[in-house]
């Protein structure tokens, strides 16, 4: 995989290749060539280069949270005490490792970090922070916004 920055040049079967698999990436190949109005050798040669660029990624499956017992979603705001590279390399490793943490994101403004989580319920919400959050040596406060309802989730990425 191509581990550069540079965006890859797409074509607008590229786009289209794109999009319909990130509809459905059990597509199978017949069927995406069909789609995309290509030939099935052309399809697997496109898909394999955009692969290897780095522009598809993986390949997943999206799953209910709800249907998974996880009905508490918050996102988290986390300010540092602590900026040194150390810190911050034992904190991110921590996060990464947490299962209750989906996505993590480095910011400006006001928060250094910004969480979402899901566990399944308020007091699993609370053993999360008490357990694990306020346990990192570098996290001097957190801000929780409870999720009320998601709004829009899983939008295709078109460039």
């Amino acid at each position: 995989m191509d581990n550069s920055t540079d965006p890859m040049r797409l074509d607008a079967r590229d786009r289209k290749i794109l999009t319909l698999l990130q509809r459905d990436c059990r597509m199978s190949n017949a069927d995406l060539a069909e789609a995309a109005g290509m030939s099935a050798s052309a399809l697997w040669r496109r898909v394999r280069a955009l692969e290897e660029a780095g522009v598809i990624e993986r390949y997943g499956a999206v799953v209910s949270p709800a249907r998974m017992g996880l009905g508490f979603q918050a996102i988290v705001h986390v300010h540092l005490t602590r900026h040194d590279p150390e810190g911050i390399v034992d904190f991110i490793r921590a996060v990464e490792a947490q299962p209750e943490v989906q996505e993590c994101y480095a910011t400006t403004g006001q928060s250094d970090y910004h969480l979402r989580v899901l566990c399944r319920d308020l007091e699993a919400y609370n053993r999360f922070l008490e357990g694990f959050l306020f346990r990192q040596q570098a996290v001097a406060s957190a801000q929780t916004n409870v999720v009320l309802r998601t709004i829009k989730r899983d939008q295709p990425v078109i460039g």
